[in-house]
């Protein structure tokens, strides 16, 4: 055999003393306000939908700091969150903006119309379903974390369908994160009833929001609770939020009163703002995508 086939240990690797290394030590202590990022302690399915966008930080070092609070309500608090990773190696510095929706345990119970609502919906443990009926502390934690998942089965649901919602990042127990949608500016990006858009823009704004409800509808789905206040005015787009209690039009059997409340109530601010439209004839259109 020949000779060039075998090496020596001194052929073979270089001394470890010819290399330079060079090691700083990594402070991981976190302020109050910080944690490491959750994103790799959810399961595969409770992370958003792919392809994903690029903004989404997926670094296993990235921190999350909370800003501070966006909004809160009587079933849930929404609160701004910076995900950010500093440059590793060749990996740039990576940050974004999300808003993450918390729902709360006991006072869940304060939800508006949750009765409603949740008509046609089963859940499959039936320890669960009787810890729910008796609302039990077991039960109202149930009944959060049911919540919690039926606005993000919707948010994916609708993201892929192209409806204009908040891209879902992930959902960790009772609390969801997703998009944080802007002003432009830094600031949140205001409610529909908040702004004075001009003729144009409120036509298009209509536009995009008919074409929002529709493809709800052919999906059989209805928002439930669509409102003025439950829209966002991004610039030139509209971006629809607040859907945990998304309504299947027809298993529900309150579900065309659902679908009829959400056509009267944006026809209603459209029409206060000088765009006449006919809720029956919206309705009408409506129907015609779930039937």
């Amino acid at each position: 055999m020949s000779s060039d086939v075998f090496r020596t240990e001194s052929d073979s690797f270089t001394s470890a003393d010819q290399y330079s290394f060079d090691f700083q030590q990594v402070d991981e202590t976190l302020a109050p306000n910080q944690r490491w990022t959750t994103w790799l302690d959810v399961e595969r399915g409770s992370r958003g939908p792919e392809p994903r966008p690029s903004w989404v930080v997926t670094a296993q070092a990235a921190i999350d700091t909370e800003l501070g609070v966006l909004k809160t309500g009587k079933e849930a608090d929404v609160f701004l969150i910076e995900r950010a990773v500093e440059a590793i190696g060749d990996a740039p510095a990576q940050s974004s903006l999300l808003a993450a929706k918390r729902y709360r345990t006991e006072e869940h119970r304060s939800f508006h119309r949750s009765t409603a609502y949740v008509e046609g919906r089963r859940t499959r443990n039936s320890r669960d379903s009787r810890a729910m009926a008796k609302k039990t502390q077991h039960g109202r934690s149930v009944a959060s974390g049911q919540w919690a998942y039926a606005e993000w089965a919707a948010l994916n649901q609708l993201w892929k369908a192209g409806v204009p919602v908040p891209y879902p990042v992930q959902i960790d127990g009772t609390e969801l994160l997703m998009e944080f949608i802007d002003d432009g500016e830094g600031g949140a990006a205001p409610r529909l009833a908040q702004v004075r858009p001009s003729k144009d823009l409120l036509g298009e704004y209509f536009e995009q929001l008919r074409g929002a409800m529709r493809e709800l509808a052919r999906a059989g789905l209805a928002h439930g609770d669509l409102s003025p206040y439950n829209v966002l005015a991004q610039g030139e787009r509209i971006v629809m939020i607040d859907l945990p209690q998304v309504i299947d039009v027809v298993g529900n059997p309150k579900g065309m009163e659902f679908l009829l409340r959400d056509c009267h109530n944006m026809a209603a601010y459209f029409t206060s703002r000088g765009l006449e439209i006919d809720e029956q004839e919206l309705f009408a259109d409506l129907l015609s995508m779930v039937f």
